[in-house]
């Protein structure tokens, strides 16, 4: 974390620890909109490990019924449900809109935290989290010159300026996205930077030492791409690389882990029968539940991430933590995620990538060098870090003006 941000979030904190109790803050959170397996993953997270001396004596959180029931009861946390969040995406920002403002002053919270910066409520002081960069991203935009998609992302990309704009904070996930995003909606002033952190299990997966070369020639260089497919996914491209490689004696296999649909899956389900008509060597995978995900990764030898859009790209970071070297996307955060923890390819180019993977296959050297550094840099990714530096966020933008919710509580 940057070194300016991390000081001022440690001035947050020292500030509450000198009022009195009765200045602890109750926390709401938003979490109606957490319905990706990240998103969920980011709320369990800092609740998981919610520190209670952390100023803070009381969360209110509001979410659908599959979330809440996922999240351990606590004495300091209260959860709420309302029906039309079990319905579908207009009836929850109807919700959103025109209840959670109302249930939020009736509980007494001194902010609010909105973890999807599509937030249509109107409740102040708010701090929004930004986790969703498609809309900002023009490579992506240019993905999508016109129908739906487009208008859809255009739409959100209006809703979360606004949201920005009138928050009294905004967390980031990488300085990458924070930069990009404020290039849209201007500067603002009150933000840092809280990464997600990795679920431990994939830091205790016992792979080979990665510079071991396979046991014999006829063994298969085993190369792994978890996400699903999506047009700035690029798995095409991937299966085309993999192609080069085999034409150049290579016996690389690609696995594929996380299915999609639309036009992402036909251009890769025609990108398989055109490099790979016999199926000698890609596989595709549908969705697979994020707790078997590390038996996947432990019998990987390469990891490949090809997307060129990410806000911080949560697979990226537990291939960095299993331990595998790593062929990456240059594009976006990446650099800024994985440094020199890895060998880098334009993802738009199945040459580039097939030169980058076997760069990897050709050196036990660079393998290992950049297995060791990833495994080093992901360190630094954990829930307990995330959670921490969230709600520290959370008092200084309490402290940085009074608190709107206060004087509206007595309505």
């Amino acid at each position: 974390m940057d070194a300016t941000i991390r000081c001022n979030l440690q001035k947050n904190s020292l500030a509450v620890e000198k009022t009195n109790d009765d200045s602890q803050l109750v926390v709401g959170i938003d979490a109606s909109r957490n319905r990706s397996g990240g998103a969920r993953a980011h709320i369990q997270g800092i609740l998981n490990h919610f520190d209670a001396e952390q100023g803070v004596k009381a969360v209110h959180l509001w979410a659908y019924r599959v979330l809440l029931d996922e999240i351990a009861d606590r004495p300091w946390l209260v959860k709420h449900h309302h029906r039309l969040l079990e319905r579908s995406l207009p009836f929850q920002l109807v919700w959103q809109a025109a209840f959670l403002r109302r249930a939020v002053l009736r509980v007494g919270c001194d902010i609010l935290f909105a973890t999807d910066a599509s937030t249509l409520c109107l409740f102040r002081p708010l701090v929004v989290l930004s986790q969703d960069l498609l809309s900002y991203e023009p490579g992506v935009m240019q993905s999508y010159p016109h129908g739906y998609t487009h208008l859809r992302l255009q739409a959100i990309k209006m809703i979360q300026n606004i949201a920005f704009r009138r928050s009294r904070g905004v967390l980031f996930l990488t300085q990458y996205a924070a930069d990009l995003i404020q290039q849209s909606c201007g500067r603002l002033s009150h933000t840092a930077i809280a990464p997600h952190g990795i679920d431990e299990g994939f830091r205790r997966i016992n792979r080979p030492d990665a510079s071991a070369a396979p046991e014999n020639a006829e063994q298969p260089i085993r190369c792994i791409y978890v996400s699903n497919a999506d047009l700035y996914k690029h798995q095409w491209h991937v299966v085309e690389a993999i192609r080069l490689l085999w034409n150049r004696g290579y016996r690389a296999e690609l696995k594929l882990v996380g299915g999609g649909s639309g036009l992402a899956q036909k251009k890769l389900v025609d990108a398989i029968r055109c490099y790979d008509p016999k199926r000698q060597f890609v596989t595709q995978l549908d969705f697979v539940r994020h707790t078997d995900l590390p038996p996947l990764l432990a019998q990987a030898d390469i990891f490949i991430f090809a997307s060129s859009c990410e806000n911080l790209p949560v697979t990226l970071l537990e291939g960095m933590a299993a331990g595998l070297p790593i062929a990456c996307s240059d594009r976006g955060p990446m650099p800024e995620v994985l440094q020199d923890g890895g060998v880098y390819f334009d993802p738009e180019n199945s040459g580039s990538i097939a030169a980058a993977v076997q760069s990897l296959i050709d050196s036990a050297e660079l393998r290992a060098q950049v297995a060791r550094k990833a495994r080093q840099l992901a360190l630094k990714y954990t829930w307990k870090n995330c959670s921490r530096d969230t709600f520290a966020f959370l008092r200084g933008c309490c402290l940085t003006g009074g608190s709107d919710s206060r004087i509206r509580s007595v309505e």
